[in-house]
């Protein structure tokens, strides 16, 4: 197939993975054309967040806002419920990140920048959203709540949520999803998860999605390695019938 240049690119959840993605980087090759775009979870788990919203923060087209994001500005901006959320961010891998920064220390600038990350971009044809949208209710109703923390209600719909737009996700490891194998890319009704799990030991792959030419970028953090394929091969589609509702 022939490749268009001007590629719109969306990558999968990072979490502080800054040499794989330099990996992931380097297969893609981006031009100065193509625009590249992140889906939230920058940060957490893996071993170097602040190099990784450092560069994203410079040189992404876009990037929009993941739970483990939100979960930071909670704890930051304090509150009645900044100490339990506080716990719950630690233990789903907040030390991780507090430790790749000098002294421990989150600068403000970083923190201010992934304050005034948008909870969706829509590109036309194509809404980048970090964990999907709830069926049940008007786009327009969404709240972060929804669009950074949904899971199951959005992977069962039956039918697309909107006729004329893919919905391209992360949040949700893919091969959790029912029939799914690690590194594997899932497929519903009307959207893409494209968060192969680059932190979790099962898995290491990193997902780079060419939304423009169906193309899949990988690179696998414990192998070092990529690899590059048709979306067709690539992706495994999800009957909703299977996923447990909630």
């Amino acid at each position: 197939m022939q490749e268009t240049s001007n590629r719109r690119i969306v990558i999968g959840d990072v979490h502080g993975h800054y040499n794989g993605l330099m990996g992931l980087l380097e297969a893609i090759a981006p031009g100065k054309e193509d625009e590249i775009y992140f889906i939230g979870d920058l940060i957490d788990r893996g071993p170097q967040s602040s190099k990784v919203v450092e560069f994203v923060k410079q040189n992404a087209t876009g990037c929009i806002l993941g739970n483990h994001e939100q979960m930071l500005i909670d704890v930051v901006s304090g509150g009645a419920m900044a100490a339990q959320v506080q716990q719950s961010w630690l233990y789903s891998g907040g030390y991780a990140t507090i430790t790749s920064y000098p002294d421990s220390t989150i600068p403000e600038e970083h923190l201010e920048w992934m304050k005034k990350l948008p909870i969706y971009l829509d590109l036309g044809d194509v809404l980048l959203v970090h964990a999907g949208v709830d069926p049940r209710i008007p786009f327009e109703a969404q709240t972060s709540e929804q669009l950074c923390w949904i899971r199951d209600e959005f992977h069962s719909m039956e039918a697309p949520y909107f006729s004329d737009k893919l919905i391209v996700i992360g949040h949700t490891i893919t091969f959790t999803l029912p029939g799914v194998t690690p590194g594997k890319l899932a497929q519903g009704q009307g959207w893409i998860d494209i968060d192969t799990g680059a932190y979790h030991p099962k898995s290491g792959w990193l997902t780079g999605f060419d939304i423009t030419n169906n193309q899949v970028y990988q690179f696998n953090v414990h192998q070092q390695r990529s690899r590059i394929l048709p979306l067709n091969e690539a992706v495994t589609s999800i009957e909703p019938t299977k996923i447990k509702r909630r």
